[in-house]
């Protein structure tokens, strides 16, 4: 019999794909070790601060965890899923936005966790395959038609 979980946490976060602003055919992905160890590539994205908006929240995070300097040009939708930390059930929500590089290069400097181990730059032709997590594989659908439709 598994161990009941004492407790729910719902947790929101924001993040975005960067589109580059010297080729739009690239956009700016991190990696990670999940708790299992493996490395796992993702959008850049995390919690809101006290008093910060979503909207804040999505650039702060691209900053602090890829070193790109980006403005949001379109809200892409939300990534919703579930997981177990510290015997807590956690329920997350992460709020997606389209951004475009404004300044700044690749770098993990920025980063107050540490969370980044590696940061590329992706062509969009294979955003989907290098993405680990299916709900982001589908989020960089909706990214890669407001992209298209753009150019």
């Amino acid at each position: 019999m598994g161990k009941k979980l004492s407790e729910t946490v719902v947790e929101v976060s924001a993040g975005g794909f960067v589109v580059s602003n010297s080729d739009p055919e690239l956009v700016a992905l991190m990696a990670r070790f999940n708790r299992g160890g493996k490395l796992e590539w993702c959008i850049p994205k995390g919690h809101l601060e006290p008093g910060e908006t979503k909207e804040q929240a999505a650039v702060r995070e691209v900053f602090e965890e890829t070193g790109l300097v980006a403005s949001i040009t379109d809200y892409l939708g939300e990534v919703n899923y579930q997981f177990n930390q510290s015997g807590k059930s956690v329920t997350k929500t992460v709020h997606v936005y389209l951004m475009e590089h404004v300044s700044g290069d690749l770098s993990m400097d920025h980063d107050p966790h540490h969370e980044a181990s590696e940061l590329a730059w992706v062509k969009i032709s294979d955003l989907i395959a290098r993405l680990s997590h299916g709900n982001e594989k589908k989020i960089a659908q909706v990214a890669l038609e407001q992209i298209e439709a753009r150019n």
